[in-house]
């Protein structure tokens, strides 16, 4: 227990990593959406009057009339069900474990030293624009993938995920760019903060334009600028608070 309360954010990774696959199981073994009416003649050989899916536990049928035939078997259906438990048993307190971390005990308090902060902060922003904007790039893509692939709880899972990635990000960021004095827990809050509200602004734009669920192109230049804004206020407080103890001091 305690190797997974140290390595929470991994595990979580690679538990809605596994989510995500597992919703692309579960689609690729029920009717398209496109045209499942046909997929259903071409696997039972008759075509049907109706289809029905349902995602927990995995099923899908085919109707005829009055009668239903099996378009995913049992089998298939109850091992997909274990692991979606399995799944939950392991992404549910990893999460809880992961949000604890940023209520934790801050750890030491690295100083700035004889840095030079203004060129750290130039640095932080320049440089974590363009990873953001880069991040962004594939995130677009995967998007559009795990929605086509997963439905509504791929889309889900997908957002979890984007979440807890880009926070992962921004907090290694601001651990090798981000304000001093500052200590780990700082690190992770900012960065947390970072991440979700990075996320937020292109979910709001993408809505806003009308293109839900899916993200367009723009949002790759729309995550690094909204970072750098994020990152410039971060600066901004943590330059202001330094300021205010040095004062008292």
């Amino acid at each position: 227990m305690d190797w997974v309360r140290r390595h929470a954010g991994w595990v979580l990774g690679l538990g809605l990593i596994g989510g995500l696959a597992w919703t692309a199981v579960v689609t690729l073994s029920q009717p398209g959406w496109y045209d499942p009416t046909r997929d259903c003649s071409r696997k039972l050989g008759v075509d049907p009057t109706g289809f029905h899916t349902s995602w927990f536990p995995p099923t899908a049928t085919c109707l005829y009339g009055d009668e239903s035939r099996q378009y995913m078997s049992t089998t298939r259906s109850v091992v997909l069900t274990i692991i979606a438990v399995l799944l939950v048993i392991v992404i549910v307190p990893a999460l809880i474990l992961t949000v604890r971390r940023l209520t934790g005990d801050s750890g030491p308090i690295r100083a700035a030293g004889d840095l030079d902060l203004r060129k750290r902060r130039i640095t932080h922003l320049a440089f974590g624009a363009l990873d953001l904007a880069v991040v962004f790039a594939p995130l677009t893509f995967l998007n559009a993938v795990a929605i086509v692939f997963g439905g509504i709880p791929g889309g889900i899972l997908f957002i979890v995920t984007s979440l807890v990635g880009l926070s992962a990000i921004c907090t290694a960021l601001d651990r090798h760019m981000g304000p001093l004095p500052s200590s780990a827990l700082d690190s992770r809050r900012r960065g947390t903060i970072a991440g979700v509200t990075i996320y937020a602004v292109v979910f709001a734009a993408t809505a806003v334009s009308g293109g839900l669920p899916f993200f367009r192109l723009w949002s790759v230049p729309l995550g690094g600028i909204a970072y750098a804004a994020v990152v410039a206020v971060q600066w901004h407080r943590a330059t202001t608070s330094a300021n205010q103890v040095q004062y008292s001091g």
